[in-house]
């Protein structure tokens, strides 16, 4: 068991091995409690890589995760 306050903060990666950036938040379905988005501060390397929201920050979903150790990595 993998607790939220231990995920803020956690660098991202990819799958090839690029390290998108830092996990900034997670959202959720407030009815259901389903986890959906992975919300990412990029890197300045990936930044213009990824589609941001205003806040730039770069949404994934939560399902693209592969394992949780010392990054976060997503599958691209």
């Amino acid at each position: 068991m993998v607790l939220a306050e231990n995920l803020s903060g956690k660098a991202v990666m990819g799958s090839d091995g690029t390290e998108l950036g830092t996990l900034y938040n997670i959202t959720m379905d407030l009815k259901t409690g389903e986890l959906n988005d992975l919300l990412i501060e990029p890197n300045l390397e990936v930044s213009n890589d990824y589609e941001t929201d205003e806040e730039n920050l770069i949404h994934v979903s939560v399902g693209s995760v592969q394992a949780v150790k010392d990054y976060i990595v997503i599958n691209q």
